[in-house]
């Protein structure tokens, strides 16, 4: 079997030397290059499992040769060394596609789990104990989202992961670490507003026996629990600022100290982060040090709202109630009762889609949840009229979405009040009414657009998926 290569591109023959004997002694085949314009011959040359590249070079830079080998040989990961200090240098590093960097001079101990790591990244991913990916559905934001954990996996650049609460950032950042060259270790949440702020020091860093009064033994934090693997820190906006301080030097120096003792140690740990709040906005009012934010957001991933993938939601119900089922008997939702969750704005996104489904598994009579069973209350505030989906009924009726803004909210009111909606007189079936006033409104919308989809969708209220789904259920052509 041959051996493994890695480049070693840096103008100090004291550094690159070092780098040699260090990777020869585990096993790697080494190459070496005083500057660029040899590293880029190299790597026309031959294949490398492995980059090692100095930040500054006679005729170039680091991040030159991290976009090359990024754009001509993405599947070879490449590590950024910097002067000790330089936080600004190796984050640009990380967002230029490095998967990590160390610092001059170079701690051996983390140089060989650097390289560990890196060789870890070229083995080819076994997804584990799973036939299918927790990340349901096909929707183009799904499929998008997946592309995207796949790429950051290869990397061990920190990630702030943004979106709103209920909709699977836990879930996320799991898929990252699993993904990762950090599978085989530790994934350690924590709810950084679930922790009272006198414990939260002696929490994230441990302590030491006698340190404070009910500190009978050394107690571990959750830095050290994570060594080797990735501690995701959610609602991390919720820290005090004091913590803040404290995070922001353990994730530069890499090294924590425990409450009472006067030693660090080191700590290899990848950082996820995620909140449900605009952390821009929480620098923005002072609430959260922008230092963090910059360390913190090295590479920002939004999690799409349930609202925006409604395509989603017929497999995500049958994942659920498959679940809730077990071995009894299998109870399927009814068509209109899907119908009904389809036309619901979900402010509480898949949990409260779980939450809801599990109220009507336990509630239904019979094989098949009904509209009922649902009971979904009316959603009068959504978050934007782009991600509304389209009135079915009054605010009365309840069947699940608010109106719109500006003169789609307009047009839609005096459509509704012109099938008068408010009469229960020639009401007989209330589903197939409402199914008539959604096709009339739309039908409306598209005949005063002359059957522009995009501009009927902007009339409605609606995304364009949005409006393409429906014409698609009410069979308008």
């Amino acid at each position: 079997m041959s051996r493994q290569t890695a480049l070693i591109i840096d103008d100090e023959p004291d550094i690159r030397e070092l780098l040699e004997i260090t990777l020869g002694r585990m096993n790697l085949q080494t190459r070496s290059a005083c500057n660029a314009k040899e590293a880029y011959q190299w790597l026309a040359r031959e294949h490398f499992d492995l980059c090692l590249t100095d930040m500054r070079l006679p005729d170039g830079t680091g991040l030159d040769i991290i976009r090359f080998v990024q754009k001509n040989h993405s599947q070879t990961p490449i590590a950024m060394i910097t002067a000790y200090g330089c936080v600004e240098t190796a984050t640009e590093a990380l967002k230029a596609g490095a998967f990590d960097f160390i610092t001059k001079p170079v701690d051996l101990v983390r140089l060989r789990e650097l390289v560990k790591s890196a060789l870890y990244l070229r083995e080819p991913y076994t997804p584990v104990q799973m036939t299918e990916s927790p990340l349901l559905g096909q929707s183009q934001p799904m499929q998008k989202l997946r592309n995207q954990i796949a790429k950051l996996a290869r990397s061990q650049a920190p990630v702030y992961i943004s979106g709103e609460s209920g909709s699977g950032k836990e879930l996320v950042a799991r898929q990252i670490h699993l993904q990762g060259a950090r599978a085989k270790h530790p994934f350690i949440p924590v709810n950084c507003g679930a922790i009272p702020a006198e414990l939260m020091e002696s929490e994230f860093f441990g302590h030491k026996k006698g340190s404070f009064t009910g500190a009978t033994d050394d107690k571990p934090g959750l830095f050290q629990a994570a060594q080797g693997g990735t501690l995701f820190l959610d609602e991390v906006a919720d820290l005090p600022l004091s913590m803040q301080v404290k995070l922001l030097r353990a994730l530069q120096e890499k090294a924590i100290r425990p409450v009472g003792s006067q030693q660090e140690h080191q700590v290899d740990v990848r950082i996820l982060s995620a909140t449900h709040k605009d952390l821009a906005q929480e620098v923005a009012a002072e609430r959260f040090r922008q230092d963090l934010y910059y360390r913190l957001n090295v590479i920002e991933l939004a999690v799409p709202p349930l609202r925006e993938r409604i395509e989603d939601i017929e497999q995500l119900s049958l994942s659920i109630l498959k679940r809730l089922s077990g071995d009894g008997p299998a109870v399927r939702l009814h068509p209109e009762a899907l119908f009904k969750l389809q036309n619901h704005v979900f402010s509480g996104n898949v949990r409260e889609l779980e939450n809801i489904l599990e109220r009507a598994y336990t509630l239904a009579e019979g094989e098949f949840i009904l509209p009922n069973d649902l009971h979904i209350s009316p959603v009068k505030t959504p978050s934007t009229p782009a991600q509304q989906p389209v009135q079915s009924a009054s605010a009365g009726a309840g069947a699940g979405a608010g109106a719109g803004a500006g003169a789609g909210a307009q047009h839609v009111k005096t459509a509704a009040n012109t099938a008068d909606l408010h009469s229960l007189e020639h009401i007989d079936n209330l589903e197939a009414h409402l199914e008539d006033v959604e096709r009339t409104l739309i039908t409306q919308a598209l005949e005063e657009t002359r059957w522009n989809r995009t501009a009927a969708a902007e009339r409605l209220g609606l995304s364009f998926r949005s409006l393409r789904y429906r014409l698609k259920k009410l069979g308008i052509d």
